[in-house]
């Protein structure tokens, strides 16, 4: 050896051997140590902010104590026990419990069983899928999240309805993405403004949200929407992010297909999930299907999702390995009974409020959401609609989101999965607050 840039083994007394450089157990060159702690949050923690909590969470919600409380404002159908899921559901999750297959990995992207078997469910002639077409995730939330991952930059922008799902703004704020909102009209049954949307998109439009049934409106676009859509898309070539998280719960006599099944040449990354219309939300299991069209996509958006995947290592094995019996044995009569429930609590609420001066009741399609407008000039005392759903509850114990977390001022939402009987007694206390609030501002 002519070098004296040498590699030396250091024996310390601990026993423990240290490779050492330039004949030094140190580095050559010693860096500068910092003189205090100072570890503060990344970036993107900082940048990650949930509207519905910033409102809620200013918001004074002191309960009248003769009136027991009924929220109105949470997006989970399980909450009040009303609404269990089959027990069709139940026996196949036992059973992959029991047996013993699936307690270690799975592939990031899911057991590929698992895949066919929801390519098998949604696929139709005229948007074919195959396993390899399908994602598995941790929910409909990550399936969004992967989606809008994939097909952004930090700097370019999305376009997103508004009122819409927050969770939409919340990620892509976190990652340096701009949110265009683009307005949904209230008096045409919360369709698209499809010229304020258009005017929106730029060269850096990257990503066309379209949420259909929709959070928190209710609403369900029909065949002509949905082809006017995905003409806007096409002229512009902007793919569409379908968030379908509610397809097939949809009232009777109104039909939702999957914008996928319309598209000619638009690619289509359509995100959904068990949670809602099999009412176990807490088990997590979300998917993306991968519709593309003349190969826009090709395999770079295809791997550039599987990499994604691989940051965390997917969906609950357990909840995969019960997914094919869930798809192939859920009897239709779950799905109908379901329906019918949301469909009857939704005309209730629809009936009681619609007779109330000031109220603005707008009538859903499908989902378990409904929207109420508020005529401000009824209720002069009030500021807004957070104002307005504050005091609800200050005075009779009834708690509405107010449509601000969704930045959709002079509104609030009304979660429909609440028991008949609960509705029925909400919306005679929102009436009764109404009437006092008319009374003492005359």
């Amino acid at each position: 050896m002519t070098s004296n840039k040498i590699q030396r083994v250091g024996v310390h007394s601990n026993g423990f051997h240290h490779v050492s450089v330039n004949g030094s157990l140190y580095p050559a060159k010693v860096k500068s140590r910092r003189l205090r702690w100072d570890v503060k949050p990344s970036e993107m923690a900082n940048n990650t902010l949930n509207p519905i909590r910033a409102i809620v969470d200013g918001m004074k919600l002191t309960p009248n104590v003769d009136k027991p409380m009924i929220a109105l404002s949470i997006g989970d159908p399980t909450v009040f026990g009303n609404l269990p899921t089959d027990e069709a559901v139940l026996q196949a999750l036992k059973g992959a419990i029991d047996s013993q297959k699936y307690n270690g990995y799975a592939p990031s992207v899911g057991y590929l069983k698992s895949r066919q078997a929801v390519s098998n469910f949604y696929s139709c002639p005229e948007a074919p899928l195959d396993a390899e077409d399908v994602i598995l995730t941790s929910g409909c939330s990550q399936a969004i999240e992967l989606a809008i991952s994939v097909l952004c930059n930090p700097g370019d922008n999305i376009l997103v309805p508004c009122p819409g799902f927050s969770l939409y703004k919340t990620l892509a704020v976190s990652l340096g993405i701009k949110v265009k909102l683009y307005n949904l009209l209230p008096e045409k049954s919360w369709e698209i403004d499809l010229q304020h949307m258009e005017s929106l998109i730029d060269e850096r439009t990257s990503c066309l949200i379209v949420t259909n049934p929709s959070n928190p409106c209710g609403s369900v676009f029909n065949r002509e929407h949905l082809q006017k859509i995905l003409k806007v898309a096409s002229r512009h070539c902007v793919p569409i992010l379908a968030d379908e998280i509610y397809s097939d719960m949809v009232f009777p006599g109104c039909h939702c297909p999957s914008i996928a099944s319309l598209s000619s040449d638009v690619p289509i990354l359509s995100c959904g999930g068990l949670a809602k219309r099999w009412l176990v939300p807490g088990w997590r299991m979300g998917w993306i299907l991968i519709h593309d069209r003349n190969e826009v996509f090709g395999s770079e958006i295809r791997q550039g999702l599987v990499k994604l995947s691989q940051r965390i290592l997917g969906a609950c094995t357990i909840v995969q390995g019960a997914l094919e019996s869930i798809l192939n044995n859920t009897p239709q009569s779950f799905y109908n009974k379901t329906i019918s429930f949301l469909k009857s609590n939704s005309e209730i609420c629809f009936s009681e409020l619609s007779t109330v001066p000031g109220l603005n009741p707008v009538m859903p399609s499908g989902a378990m959401y409904l929207m109420v407008g508020l005529d401000m000039d009824h209720f002069p005392d009030f500021k807004n609609d957070v104002d307005f759903t504050e005091r609800l509850v200050t005075e009779q114990s009834v708690f509405c989101l107010p449509a601000s977390a969704f930045e959709y001022p002079n509104f609030f939402r009304i979660v429909v999965t609440v028991p008949e009987e609960m509705m029925v007694e909400a919306c005679g206390r929102i009436r009764e607050f109404c009437q006092l609030q008319c009374v003492e501002s005359s």
